[in-house]
């Protein structure tokens, strides 16, 4: 009798709550699960690959990273094209025959990329490129990210390995979105 293989999920990971949530739901459901890192260029790459490494041991799971030269400044909030360059670049590095690209898009933002339309046009195309044999998976595409937050606490997520701070400062700023989203959270907690 044939054994037979796990799924498997490649995770598109930034060492912020929601990836590491998206890194739970995977176990969970006992799948193969591997991280990517994209360092674009990102004001907190070196925090976020540093949370990642950690989040990574936690869970002995293994970590790609893949560093790419872009000569733009990137700013914190939209940055256009974003999670689709992040979504193509996964594709790029997926080495099995099927399986899921997961990452954790939410809801609660007005950015276009994080919508069930973004999600269902690149399923669309990841279809026509991979013959229907690589999903997108978007566990919290309806969560808040307060809800995220939530999963994360009844989990047992190690929250405290995490960042999250779109200008890489050493200690999260508290200004930017990610940032405010974050403070917010906390602040119901007590």
């Amino acid at each position: 009798m044939l054994k037979s293989k796990k799924n498997y999920c490649l995770i598109l990971a930034s060492g912020g709550l929601d990836s590491t949530g998206c890194i739970k739901f995977y176990k969970n459901l006992k799948f193969d699960v591997e991280l990517l890192f994209v360092d674009y260029g990102q004001p907190a790459n070196k925090f976020e690959f540093n949370a990642l490494k950690k989040i990574s041991k936690h869970y002995r799971i293994k970590v790609k990273r893949i560093v790419l030269k872009n000569s733009e400044v990137f700013k914190p909030g939209v940055i256009a094209g974003r999670n689709a360059f992040l979504l193509f670049t996964a594709l790029l590095n997926f080495k099995k025959k099927n399986g899921t690209i997961a990452c954790g898009v939410h809801a609660g933002t007005n950015y276009f990329d994080c919508s069930k339309d973004f999600v269902k046009i690149m399923q669309e195309l990841f279809d026509k490129y991979t013959q229907n044999t690589v999903k997108i998976g978007v566990p919290f595409l309806t969560f808040t990210k307060m809800e995220i937050y939530n999963y994360c606490i009844s989990e047992k997520i190690p929250i405290e390995l995490t960042y999250s701070c779109e200008l890489g400062t050493k200690k999260p700023c508290g200004h930017c979105n990610t940032c405010k989203d974050l403070k917010v959270i906390y602040a119901s907690q007590k």
